[in-house]
């Protein structure tokens, strides 16, 4: 009965998305230390890793945070982007884009490139949105109190631009207990190669 009641939701959600899970993908070039230019001395700086050769955390690395008007992240991304990256939004349930994405690969900020999130620590939640049981690397997500909707809740964001990616919650699966669950809007995702 449950797993009906589940589907019946999935169906209800999936018809009333209205676009939602027909996202294209946006493809933004991966970004590395190396092409990170630091013109203002006034830019903060952030320790996070990229992904090595083998799609693997590199070794940390020391670099400028990624700052840009909020004219420009209106241009560069999709409204729907924008309301929620730099907006602190929420895609409604089970209309992501990548919620029933199985591939293997790492889920990137649509906003830096920064890696987020790696296919081997998806797992299905049940909660409508793609959910992770741990980061990429830990210096890549930034955790902060969130207190809207009259509730308490910690809010994730990119380390590297500041983009809201969702929130965790400690009713995840071993081996952490934790549960990231993100915006699918936020994510860009990119395949290992075959």
């Amino acid at each position: 009965m449950k797993s009906l009641l589940l589907l019946s939701a999935v169906a209800v959600a999936v018809t009333s998305c209205g676009g939602y899970g027909n996202q294209t993908r946006v493809d933004t070039p991966p970004v590395s230390g190396d092409n990170i230019a630091v013109s203002d001395s006034t830019v903060p700086m952030v320790v996070v890793r990229f992904a090595g050769p083998d799609g693997r955390p590199a070794k940390p690395e020391t670099v400028a945070m990624v700052v840009k008007p909020d004219s420009v992240w209106r241009e560069l991304l999709t409204a729907e982007q924008y309301r929620i990256a730099r907006g602190k939004g929420t895609e409604p349930a089970f209309c992501g884009g990548l919620l029933f994405n199985k591939e293997p690969g790492i889920y990137r900020c649509v906003c830096c490139s920064l890696p987020l999130f790696a296919s081997d620590a998806k797992f299905e939640s049940g909660s409508g949105w793609p959910s992770f049981y741990r980061p990429f690397a830990e210096e890549n997500i930034t955790e902060q109190d969130d207190r809207s909707l009259g509730t308490r809740r910690t809010e994730i964001i990119c380390t590297l631009c500041e983009a809201h990616l969702g929130h965790v919650f400690t009713d995840g699966p071993p081996p952490t207990g934790l549960r990231y669950c993100l915006n699918s809007a936020s994510l860009v995702f990119t395949p290992l190669p075959r």
